[in-house]
């Protein structure tokens, strides 16, 4: 199987499906409904609060993405032109260079138990020590499950929080999820063990909770894209490359300039997650806490050159799943895990970093060479010319002319649409005489 194909674009919507489910291996039809099988109103009703309905977004894939030499057809869930198009080109470029290559951590979470009114913090700290392995047995208890797969308590952490005033402590509990996001497994864990920490401590535990900054969770992964791979009409592959190696320093030395790089990565990292029915939210509070753990808010992906190549590196936590989970049943979510072919959580979260480097490297060559604006105006003025009330052959008409225009606004598309729409009329009613 190859992700890479060719003119995927040009096919109609029928023959990308008979396409995708030919090379992931999915059944024939699998995903012929695949618009049509979000969640129900009835199980809506039963997921949150207060429904009135449902909320659809497009499904599609990203192309020619290879993370350490298995290719990978990337589902993604996304509203935002061009991420999609832009994530496939990157990952072309990359397969240029080898493709990505990904680590990740062991599956770890942290459940945190907010002990208070502890008076003696110090001799709080060893009583809780002394009895760790009690402690984890305890932890395990609350999730045999868990345990049975593999998974479980391994080690604990306990830390003083603020001044002796405070009489504050936390106690880290840091739990093997497997191949679950963990939320429910480490909250369990640490209501479990809550109460004896807090007799051990002899102060009161309040707080009970995971932490989303699952840093002990990280996924990394490296590109090598060649210089040839980057260059446009204009410039030159390494004149590029110069270009977005000041653009990686630009976000490493300036916050600002950095949230905006991080939201980038984010736009393909959020789009895989949220069709795999992981917890997007999560997920980004990690990596923006992540990016600040120096006290300075840096970027999460950095690009350097190396002889005739551009290097490319991003290291985040990625707490996803495979099992479990609220969004489980979601239909299309189920589809997407199908279809990436993944066996673990932890490939999952590869590819979807994986995806996130390749957004990056998309925003930074456009910045770096025609600007951001050029390609993702393009692929914008469709959504522009269906919002002014383009149907059919009209939308890429309208669209196609609103681009030429340099005008990308409803305003304009619904001019350029009463237009064509008069034109065809000229057209109809001459053919009919």
């Amino acid at each position: 199987m190859s992700s890479r194909i060719p003119g995927f674009f040009k096919l109609s919507v029928d023959e990308r499906r008979a396409v995708v489910e030919e090379r992931t291996g999915l059944p024939e039809g699998a995903l012929a409904a695949a618009g049509e099988r979000g969640l129900d109103v009835v199980t809506s009703d039963k997921t949150v609060e207060n429904v009135l309905g449902t909320y659809a977004l497009p499904f599609a894939a990203t192309l020619n993405v290879q993370v350490n030499g298995r290719e990978v057809i990337v589902p993604m869930v996304i509203e935002e032109p061009s991420v999609v198009a832009a994530a496939s080109n990157a990952a072309r470029m990359v397969r240029d260079g080898g493709g990505f290559v990904a680590e990740a951590d062991p599956p770890i979470v942290v459940a945190q138990i907010q002990l208070v009114d502890v008076e003696d913090a110090e001799s709080a700290s060893e009583r809780i020590l002394a009895r760790r392995d009690d402690i984890l047995a305890m932890a395990d208890a609350a999730v045999p499950g868990l345990v049975a797969r593999g998974g479980g308590a391994r080690d604990l952490v306990v830390r003083v929080l603020g001044e002796p005033s405070d009489r504050m402590m936390v106690v880290d509990v840091l739990v093997d999820c497997r191949d679950a996001m963990g939320a429910n497994l480490v909250n369990s864990i640490a209501e479990g063990v809550g109460d004896e920490l807090a007799l051990l401590a002899r102060g009161r535990c309040n707080f009970r909770i995971l932490s989303n900054l699952a840093d002990r969770r990280c996924v990394r992964v490296t590109c090598r894209v060649p210089f040839e791979a980057l260059a446009t009409e204009e410039l030159s592959g390494a004149d590029v490359a110069r270009g977005m190696e000041e653009g990686s320093r630009f976000a490493e030395l300036d916050p600002y300039r950095a949230c905006t790089h991080n939201k980038g990565i984010m736009n393909g990292i959020d789009a895989v997650v949220i069709a795999t029915g992981n917890d997007w939210r999560a997920v980004e509070a990690g990596a923006h806490a992540y990016a600040a753990r120096s006290g300075r808010y840096s970027p999460l992906a950095t690009w350097r050159r190396d002889g005739d190549h551009l290097v490319g590196k991003i290291e985040l936590p990625m707490a996803l799943g495979i099992v479990g989970g609220t969004l489980r049943v979601h239909p299309t979510a189920r589809l997407s895990l199908a279809m990436t072919g993944v066996t673990n959580a932890a490939e999952l979260g590869m590819i979807a970093a994986s995806v996130g480097l390749a957004a990056n490297l998309a925003a930074l060559r456009a910045l770096a060479s025609d600007g951001i604006q050029r390609g993702h105006m393009g692929l914008h003025a469709r959504s522009v010319a269906i919002a002014a009330g383009a149907t059919g052959d009209l939308v890429e008409r309208v669209a196609a002319r609103i681009c030429e225009l340099g005008d990308v606004t409803v305003d304009s598309a619904r001019a350029v649409l009463a237009e064509e729409q008069a034109r065809s009329d000229k057209d109809t009613i001459a053919v009919a005489e």
